[in-house]
């Protein structure tokens, strides 16, 4: 994992949403509530995936998500990248919307998931894509350009940079910094399911607090007592005093809807991972990301922990071979691509023109 992997312990401020598609036959289209964006379903090692696609032809751009999202997450990326002449392509994470969700946890590992995202190119009939990627979709997207360098023309990571290898494994910086207080991703990684509990007993709880910018007005906590035994995470989050207005309420309605169909338990086992996925990276051959790459995020996203353009560049210059960027977008969170589309489709249309493709 990356060696910035413990800013993360300031909180990741996620989530988006999750398409439901009618059930058909997996080469038939259905139906999909953004214009121009279609969906249906593919096999991908060994899962059925659902995925949404925009643009008939042109270079394969595949959009990963991350939690608790889905391809919606990128409703804004599909259109703009199929209108500059781009295949673009977000599929429902393995675990989300209509994806397969494997019921083990171990089956959520970084090999499963950067296999999957090969096997869609290889069911898509193409041999390259341009990897794209938003939190946790980062971390596999990350991983993705370094198992498979020779399937990927290039990688475009959000929110989640990179620092190669770390040394030990962020459970353990995580477990002696928290010790008995509350993290959530220590939280997440009780196996007594605690976390996903919670999280399906109010989607709506929990999302309208992660869907936020940084200046969002929130009401008071309602669980301030920092021990773990006090409870779990949504009272730690202060309820939102109205929408942002790059969230709508049928958005956040669609979201939630979905997630109560859904549950947590895909997404909630990706965390359960970290340790495992810490041990897989110590077998690479090399750690090393050698594609094209650029780094998008929020200035304000909680992730990147204050760090500016120049302390990304230096510290993931040391193991990416050609970094290409660092794009902060000011007063911008977490949920950059959709807090920020015009920003963000400008970075990434610019970066894909650079590829020659």
């Amino acid at each position: 994992m990356s060696r910035l992997l413990p800013l993360m312990a300031l909180a990741l401020l996620l989530a988006a949403g999750v398409l439901q598609a009618q059930q058909g036959d997996d080469n038939m289209n259905s139906q999909s509530p953004v214009d121009g964006v279609t969906s249906r379903f593919i096999e991908s090692n060994g899962i059925r995936m659902r995925i949404f696609e925009a643009g008939d032809t042109g270079p394969l751009v595949l959009l990963a998500h991350g939690w608790p999202e889905s391809w919606y997450n990128w409703r804004h990326q599909l259109t703009a990248l199929a209108d500059a002449g781009y295949r673009a392509v977000a599929p429902d994470m393995r675990g989300y919307g209509e994806t397969d969700a494997p019921p083990d946890f171990d089956d959520y590992d970084i090999i499963d998931l950067t296999d999957d995202m090969v096997g869609i190119v290889d069911a898509l009939g193409e041999d390259t894509a341009v990897m794209v990627g938003h939190d946790w979709g980062a971390i596999v997207a990350w991983h993705a350009v370094v198992r498979y360098p020779e399937r990927f023309d290039g990688l475009i990571a959000m929110s989640v940079p990179y620092g190669g290898t770390a040394q030990r494994s962020p459970m353990d910086g995580w477990r002696e910094t928290f010790g008995d207080n509350f993290f959530y991703i220590l939280y997440h990684n009780e196996l007594s399911g605690a976390a996903e509990a919670e999280y399906d007993s109010d989607p709506r709880g929990l999302i309208s607090r992660l869907y936020l910018s940084p200046r969002s007005p929130r009401e008071a906590p309602t669980i301030t007592d920092p021990l773990r035994s006090a409870g779990g995470w949504i009272g730690r989050l202060g309820a939102p005093v109205g929408l942002p207005d790059w969230l709508s309420q049928e958005d956040l309605d669609y979201v939630v809807g979905q997630l109560e169909q859904a549950g947590f338990r895909g997404g909630v086992n990706y965390y359960r991972n970290f340790h495992r996925n810490w041990e897989i990276s110590l077998e690479y051959e090399s750690d090393r990301v050698t594609v094209p790459t650029i780094f998008i995020a929020g200035a304000g996203d909680l992730v990147i922990g204050g760090a500016t353009v120049e302390q990304l560049t230096a510290t993931m210059s040391r193991v990416i071979d050609d970094l290409r960027g660092v794009v902060l977008i000011p007063e911008i969170g977490h949920w950059v691509q959709q807090e920020a589309p015009a920003e963000t489709n400008a970075a990434m249309l610019e970066f894909l023109a650079d590829l020659d493709l």
